[in-house]
């Protein structure tokens, strides 16, 4: 039997693979840096073993897995070729795995995480199902039904996949480190719709995706007339978001998401479409409401007399969004956005639009930009998106106590670098 072997096994997607081979009675193992991240706890737990990167960790009997954050040259990936191992990069292998089940692909420029970890969460409910959520999280059983998965478009790296279903939640113009334009992000997952085997469910609010061919039946949903699935009548209340679901124009039933915002109603309302064209009952799809979140999207705490909110967002869309959900559940509070821009590329590209959004909270916060793996220095500086933010303030690690000044406030902290490390030096200090 052989052992797999993670290259990377802290990354978000290959921490979650490594959990589902795993609990499919596989054996795991996986390396990385030193540096502690929120996914070791998941694979600690099961007792995943996670050893410093050196190419002594590769040896006969491994199946070696490589993330893609990691070039070609690494001691470890060069070793596994020297020995002649069988090789995969993260997505080549997800691709072939998901081929045992029905699987159910959710992909789209924002609100893939927060879509899987719905749909994962209602299909579990009611059947055993394997899922891999971009949070980290990841859950196998070896007698699956169905197999939920984030297929992410960055590289194009969802083009190794061929599932069942596809849900499309929208096309928007991200990664300018890699696509050139919408046009570019367009044809992407025009080709990944083409490889769709039994249907897609797409978001016809969505302009791009109205134009969408593929060679399987395509279901939209949103908020238009004009939508197979359509969501009328939300109303919001202290514990969360009510909405009535019409099936082409058909009452269909009433659904409860504990989520605020149209963002979580649009995610709601592509699960219920995807069950319903499995034949599952309204009563199995209402599982909805117990759906708790996943990690580092809107995750709350409250802190003294504020509500700091750990998020994910780092495009001004999902900046928008975030800010909209602190609006709706804490509309007699004040909202401080402290953000931390990703990459050097995107802010570059969206500076403007960040700045936009942002202004849509009462006070913020700017952190330096965090660069990724791929790009860790450029020209763009934090002060250049400051300048756009009129009474905007820079936010240094040692100097988080003037949050605390905004009481009552709920303080989101955004980004995908590690602005989480400002929300811990804020808690210690207070």
């Amino acid at each position: 039997m052989t052992t797999y072997h993670f290259i990377g096994i802290k990354g978000t997607g290959m921490s979650a693979l490594a959990q589902i081979l795993h609990d499919s009675g596989q054996q795991v193992q996986g390396s990385d840096v030193d540096k502690r991240f929120f996914t070791q706890e998941t694979l600690e737990a099961r007792n995943i073993e996670i050893l410093p990167f050196s190419k002594d960790n590769i040896g006969d009997g491994l199946t070696v897995i490589a993330g893609n954050a990691f070039s070609d040259d690494h001691e470890e990936i060069v070793r596994a070729k020297e020995l002649g191992l069988p090789y995969y990069r993260y997505h080549e292998f997800l691709g072939e795995w998901l081929q045992q089940y029905t699987s159910i692909a959710v992909t789209g420029a924002h609100g893939k995480t927060s879509t899987t970890g719905l749909l994962a969460h209602v299909l579990s409910e009611n059947y055993p199902t394997s899922y891999l959520i971009g949070d980290g999280t990841g859950k196998g059983h070896a007698d699956s039904q169905y197999f939920a998965f984030e297929a992410c478009e960055y590289r194009r790296h969802f083009l190794s996949y061929q599932p069942d279903y596809a849900i499309m939640t929208n096309i928007d113009f991200d990664h300018p480190d890699y696509f050139t334009s919408i046009e570019d992000v367009f044809q992407a997952f025009q080709q990944m719709a083409k490889q769709v085997k039994k249907g897609i469910i797409a978001c016809g609010d969505d302009e791009h995706l109205q134009h969408i061919q593929a060679n399987v039946p395509v279901l939209y949903y949103g908020f238009a007339d004009s939508n197979d699935f359509q969501a009328q009548n939300v109303a919001e209340d202290e514990f969360g978001t009510t909405f009535d679901v019409f099936v082409r124009n058909t009452f269909y039933e009433s659904f409860t998401i504990p989520q605020f915002g149209d963002h979580h109603v649009l995610n709601a309302l592509s699960v219920i479409a995807i069950c319903h064209y499995e034949d599952m009952k309204p009563e199995q799809i209402s599982k909805l409401s117990t759906f708790k979140g996943v990690k580092r999207r809107f995750t709350e705490k409250k802190w003294k007399d504020q509500i700091l909110v750990d998020d994910y967002a780092h495009h001004p869309i999902e900046i928008t969004a975030t800010i909209d959900s602190a609006r709706k559940k804490y509309s007699d509070r004040p909202v401080v956005a402290i953000f931390q821009p990703h990459t050097f590329t995107r802010t570059k590209t969206f500076l403007n639009e960040f700045a936009d959004s942002l202004k849509l909270a009462d006070h913020v916060f700017l952190c330096d930009i965090f660069g990724s793996a791929r790009e860790n220095s450029g020209k763009m500086t934090i002060d250049q998106l400051q300048e756009l933010i009129p009474d905007s303030k820079l936010l240094e690690l040692e100097d988080t106590k003037q949050l605390e000044e905004y009481s009552d406030g709920v303080l989101l902290f955004m980004g995908a670098g590690d602005i989480q490390k400002f929300q811990q030096a804020y808690e210690e200090e207070n």
